[in-house]
């Protein structure tokens, strides 16, 4: 029995290609790129390299971006960086209900230190109101923290609109973009974006590598001390390896970015259709002309997560329950109790299947026939 992997948003496997760009540097770089002898100017040479061509992917400068351990440590950058830095200018940040916890459990850290924090709510798609974020807004904001897909659901936010609001206000504006980054289209001065978190394994790169992009014009503080790595940002020996296979990465997705979108909407696609014909009952959670391509959230009335997830496990196919960060929790999703309400039985009978690298249309199909099996027998 073939096993299919549905949780690319919980981490991607590698693109072809990445780990052989990788073994040349862990053999052939040995030097620290600190040291100013020629095996650090050699590292320095590949992680500026890298640094540049993900910078250009976002239509930044080189200046501003920020090789971190992953999504979660820039979002904790972004947030505790900017609000201690700017403390003098105000103590309100803006954020939503549905964000990722490195955002969410970051904004509450801050709460108990002074910083007043305002949690947008959302609608039924997973959507905040532009309207609320206008009416949140004060003189004393300093930041407002929105992540661009949701993990959960993949509902897209209004970004560019965020950030056209936020021109001529203080407030520095931050998105966490690690399930939009090498799907959609981000320009980062076009869009007014002062600050955007990334995370290689979520695009087919090596785990344990993101970054952050903040703006020159970003007052921030760094929230780890030490060395005087990543212009004094972000102390500690830079992961020059895992450099080179997010930039490899990075550069495949950009290459395939419209191809793989088409594709993973056909996915999905087969994979609803597949339900109606097999005649279980299910519903989409969130408008599926505002998520995003890879991820898809379905509730399915009179079933529970745990059986679900057991089942199709034992079936072979890899799905989950919301966002890997929670796994194994029995608490219901935080996005989908703002969405619907935290008694909603969507809470507890929803799984997010998310598409990637490893699927092709008929695993796709396979293991929609093996969903379709195992709910309707869960829920007759």
């Amino acid at each position: 029995m073939e096993a299919i992997y549905l949780d690319h948003a919980a981490t991607s496997p590698m693109a072809k290609g990445v780990a052989e760009a990788m073994i040349p540097v862990y053999e052939g770089i040995i030097g620290n790129a600190s040291s100013v002898h020629s095996f650090g100017r050699k590292a320095r040479q590949q992680l500026d390299a890298s640094r540049q061509a993900l910078a250009a992917s976002i239509g930044a400068n080189e200046k501003e971006l920020i090789f971190t351990s992953g999504g979660t440590e820039a979002d904790n950058m972004a947030l505790v960086g900017v609000a201690e830095a700017n403390k003098n200018k105000g103590n309100h940040i803006i954020t939503s209900v549905q964000e990722h916890h490195a955002a969410l459990h970051t904004a509450e850290k801050l709460e108990k230190q002074g910083f007043r924090v305002t949690y947008l709510p959302v609608n039924k798609k997973g959507l905040i109101s532009m309207q609320d974020v206008e009416a949140a807004l004060t003189d004393d904001t300093i930041l407002v923290s929105i992540m661009y897909v949701n993990n959960e659901t993949g509902a897209i936010q209004p970004v560019s609109e965020i950030g056209e609001l936020l021109k001529n206000h203080q407030a520095y504006f931050h998105t966490d973009a690690v399930q939009a980054y090498g799907l959609i289209d981000i320009d980062v001065k076009e869009q007014s974006i002062d600050l955007l978190t990334a995370s290689a394994h979520k695009i087919g790169g090596p785990k344990g590598i993101g970054f952050l992009y903040a703006s020159e014009d970003v007052h921030m503080n760094p929230i780890q001390f030490g060395g005087e790595q990543e212009r004094k940002r972000r102390p500690g020996t830079e992961n020059v390896p895992a450099a080179v296979g997010f930039e490899f990465a990075a550069g495949i997705a950009m290459e395939t970015k419209a191809s793989r979108n088409q594709q993973y909407r056909h996915y999905k696609q087969i994979l609803t259709n597949t339900f109606m014909e097999a005649g279980i009952a299910f519903h989409i959670n969130g408008d599926l002309e505002k998520t995003v391509s890879t991820i898809i959230n379905i509730s399915f009335p009179g079933a529970n997560v745990e059986a679900l997830l057991a089942n199709f496990d034992l079936s072979g196919v890899a799905a989950s329950s919301g966002s890997a960060c929670t796994a194994g929790s029995v608490e219901p999703s935080h996005v989908l109790s703002a969405m619907f309400g935290s008694d909603s039985p969507v809470t507890t009978n929803s799984i997010r299947f998310s598409f990637g690298l490893a699927n092709t249309e008929a695993n796709v199909k396979e293991a929609a026939d093996r969903i379709a099996r195992i709910v309707k027998r869960l829920t007759s």
